[in-house]
C-alpha cells in the first residue's frame, strides 16, 4: 500500500522486511524508524487496512485522568493500548492492531466496557503511554515475539498459520497447551487434552481454525469458564454478531463479543478437539472434549460434553462442563429438608421398587441420583446405570454409555440388565413407554430401580407414566417415592446483610409463608455483592425439594384414577412439603431469597 501511494519505493520496501526478518518488529515500526515515512502516513494507511478510524496520538488533545484510570499501566504496557475517552458503555481505544481480540476482551473483562476501537502507530502508542502513565515498562519496537509480522493485511491474519506463533497445536495431534497463553492467564495454569490416542489429520483440518488467535481464543474460553465456575457455555452465531455466555448459578452472563469472521474457524477449533467432522455443518453433533486442568498447583481432569446445533446464521456450541469436584455427593447438603431426607433414606433403602427424580433440564437431578447410588454403593450389590451421556466415572458401579445410532438405547441396555443379575438399576431418563414399562417390571420383580422424567412436580409424575401407557395398577405397586427439584442461588456468605426492603406482611402471606411465619417476623437476607460473588450477592445453588412418598392412600387414589390436583392435596394432607414451602424454609434460613423461589416455583 505505501509502494503503491509512493511513499517508499520497492528497495526501500525491501531493506525493511531484511531488518524485520534480522530484528523482528511489525513493518510500519521499521519503515518510520529507517526515515522512509512519518508516523503520520502509518496511522493514516493502517486506518485504511484495518477498516476504523485511525488516531494521531501526537496530535490528539489531553485524554481525562478518569478515562486513563479505567485502564491500570500494566494492561496498557501489555497490549500497547491506550483508553482515548468513554461514551455511555463504550471505550474509545487507542491500539497499534485493532484485530487483536485479547487485548480488547482483556480491557473488557477489567473495565466492565465495550471496547471502539482506533487504531495508532506503535511509536506514538509508546510515546503516549510514557506521557500519560510515566515510564516506558521496558517496552521497546521489537514485537514479543521476534519475527513475526503481525502488521499486514486482516484477510492474512485469518487464513495464514504462519503469521503468529504456535498457542498449543502439536503435531498431528488435538492437544491444549495453555503454556502459550501465560500472558492471558494467571501463573501456574495448564491444562492437557487427554485422550490423545486418536490422531487427526491436521492438514485437513483448514487454516483458519489453525491459525494462533484462534487456538487462543478457544483456549481462554475453556479455562475462564473453569475459574468463573460457569456450568455451561454457549458460543452463538447471530445475523451481524457473534457473543460467548457461561452459564453461572443458573444465569446466563455474556462475556464477550469476538469478531464475527471468527465464527467458522472457532466451530471448526471446537469441532476438532472434540474429534466431530468439521466439514458438515448441517446436522446437529455431539461430542466431548477432556482436559486436564492445573489451577493454582491443584490438578483436576474437566469434561466438556459439546453440543453443535444448526442454527440460521451458523452452528450454535454448547459445552457444558463436568467437574468432578463440584459433584456433591453427600445427600444431607444437598437441601432436602429433613423430614423429606427421612422418607428419601427409607426409600432408596428398599431391596425393590422404583424411585423417581423429576424436574427441567439443570434442576440436579442427577447429582441427586448419584448421591443416592453413592451411598448405596457397597461390594455386596451390583449396581447397573444406563446414561446418556456417562457424565462422571465411579469406582465399583457398571455404567453403560447410550449410542442411538446402532441401537443402544435405553430400553436395550435394560434387557440386557435383567441378564447381569443386578441389584441396583440406573436408568438415565424414562422417554418412552418401551422403557417405562421394562423399569416397572424389573421394579416388580426384586430390582430396585433409579430414573428421572421431565415434569412440574412430584404428583403430575403419576399423570406422566399414565400417558406413557402404563397401567394405573403397575404404577401404585411400583412407585416407591417421587422426588421433584428445582436449584436456587444461595446468597453469598460473605457479603449477607439484612434485606433494607422487607415486604408487607400481605405480600409474605401470598407468596406462601404461613400466618404463624409472618407473625413471628421474618428477616428477609440479601447479598451486598463483593468481589467473591463478583458484585452479584450470589454464589453457588442449593435444590428445592418436593418428596412424595407413596401410602396406601394414594395408592387406591391413582387406582380409582384420581387427577394430579387431587393427589397433591391428599399428599399435602399427609405432610408433603412442596417446592415453594421448601423455597419459604430456605428464605426462613437465610439461604436464599423471594426472588429466587418464586423465579423457580409456583404455589
Amino acid at each position: 500500500m505505501l509502494v503503491k501511494a509512493q511513499l517508499i519505493t520497492e528497495v526501500q520496501l525491501d531493506d525493511a522486511i531484511k531488518l524485520q526478518r534480522r530484528e523482528g518488529g511489525k513493518l510500519g515500526s521499521i519503515v518510520v524508524r529507517l526515515g522512509f515515512c512519518s508516523d503520520q502516513d502509518i496511522v493514516s494507511f493502517l486506518g485504511m487496512q484495518y477498516g476504523v478510524p485511525a488516531a494521531d496520538l501526537d496530535q490528539w488533545p489531553p485524554i481525562e485522568a478518569s478515562v486513563i484510570a479505567l485502564v491500570p499501566a500494566e494492561l496498557a504496557n501489555k497490549h500497547k493500548v491506550l483508553p482515548l475517552q468513554r461514551s455511555g458503555n463504550v471505550l474509545t481505544m487507542a491500539m497499534s492492531d485493532p484485530t487483536d481480540i485479547f487485548a480488547m476482551d482483556d480491557v473488557r473483562f477489567h473495565t466492565g466496557y465495550n471496547i471502539d476501537p482506533v487504531v495508532s502507530s506503535e511509536r506514538g502508542l509508546i510515546r503516549a503511554i510514557e506521557k500519560y502513565y510515566g515510564g516506558s515498562s521496558g517496552l521497546t519496537l521489537r514485537d514479543k515475539e521476534p519475527g513475526v509480522r503481525t502488521e499486514r493485511r486482516t484477510e492474512a491474519r485469518d487464513t495464514d498459520p504462519r503469521a503468529v506463533p504456535d498457542a498449543g497445536l502439536e503435531s498431528e495431534e488435538a492437544t491444549l497447551d495453555l503454556r502459550d497463553l501465560e500472558d492471558e492467564m494467571s501463573e501456574g495454569t495448564e491444562y492437557e487434552s487427554l485422550d490423545e490416542d486418536e490422531e487427526v489429520n491436521v492438514a485437513a483440518l483448514g487454516k483458519a481454525s489453525e491459525d494462533a488467535p484462534v487456538v487462543r481464543l478457544v483456549n481462554v474460553v475453556l479455562i475462564d469458564a473453569i475459574r468463573k465456575g460457569a456450568s455451561d457455555i454457549h458460543i452463538e452465531p447471530y445475523e451481524k454478531s457473534y457473543r460467548i455466555r457461561f452459564r453461572i448459578d443458573g444465569l446466563l452472563q455474556e462475556v464477550m463479543r469476538p469478531n464475527l469472521k471468527l465464527k467458522d474457524p472457532v466451530t471448526s477449533r471446537v469441532k476438532i478437539l472434540a474429534k466431530l467432522n468439521i466439514a458438515e455443518k448441517r446436522l446437529p453433533q455431539d461430542g466431548r472434549i477432556k482436559l486436564r486442568v492445573q489451577l493454582g498447583g491443584k490438578q483436576k481432569v474437566i469434561d466438556y460434553r459439546v453440543s453443535i446445533l444448526p442454527t440460521l446464521f451458523g452452528e450454535k456450541i454448547v459445552l457444558r462442563l463436568l467437574d468432578s469436584d463440584k459433584l456433591m455427593l453427600d445427600l444431607t447438603k444437598l437441601g432436602f429438608e429433613p423430614e423429606s431426607l427421612v422418607q428419601w433414606d427409607r426409600q432408596i433403602s428398599k431391596p425393590y421398587g422404583m424411585v423417581l427424580v423429576t424436574g427441567p433440564t439443570g434442576s440436579g437431578k442427577t447429582n441427586t441420583l448419584y448421591s443416592s447410588i453413592a451411598k448405596l454403593n457397597t461390594s455386596d450389590v451390583n449396581i447397573m446405570t444406563a446414561e446418556d451421556p456417562v457424565e462422571f466415572n465411579f469406582a465399583g458401579i457398571n455404567q453403560v454409555q447410550m449410542k442411538e445410532q446402532i441401537g443402544l438405547n435405553f430400553a436395550a441396555a435394560l434387557r440386557s440388565f435383567l441378564r447381569q443379575d443386578p441389584n441396583i438399576i440406573l436408568v438415565g431418563e424414562i422417554r418412552d413407554f418401551e422403557t417405562a414399562e421394562i423399569a416397572i417390571k424389573a421394579s416388580l420383580t426384586g430390582h430396585l430401580v433409579l430414573s428421572t422424567l421431565h415434569t412440574n412436580d412430584a404428583p403430575s409424575t403419576i399423570n406422566r407414566l399414565m400417558n406413557m401407557g402404563v397401567e394405573p395398577f403397575l404404577v401404585a405397586t411400583s412407585v416407591n417415592i417421587i422426588c421433584a427439584q428445582r436449584l436456587v442461588r444461595r446468597i453469598c456468605a460473605n457479603c449477607k446483610q439484612n434485606d433494607p426492603h422487607p415486604l408487607p406482611p400481605e405480600a409474605l402471606l401470598k407468596i406462601g409463608f404461613t400466618e404463624e411465619e409472618v407473625a413471628r417476623g421474618i428477616v428477609l437476607k440479601k447479598g451486598a455483592g463483593c468481589e467473591v460473588c463478583g458484585g452479584r450477592g450470589y454464589k453457588g445453588r442449593v435444590g428445592l425439594y418436593e418428596v412424595l412418598e407413596m401410602s396406601e392412600t394414594l395408592k387406591d387414589m391413582i387406582l380409582t384414577g384420581a387427577s394430579a390436583i387431587e393427589l397433591r392435596e391428599q399428599a399435602v394432607k399427609e405432610g408433603m412439603i412442596t417446592l415453594r414451602r421448601s423455597g419459604c424454609r430456605k428464605v426462613l434460613d437465610g439461604v436464599t431469597t423471594i426472588e429466587e423461589i418464586v423465579r423457580e416455583t409456583v404455589l
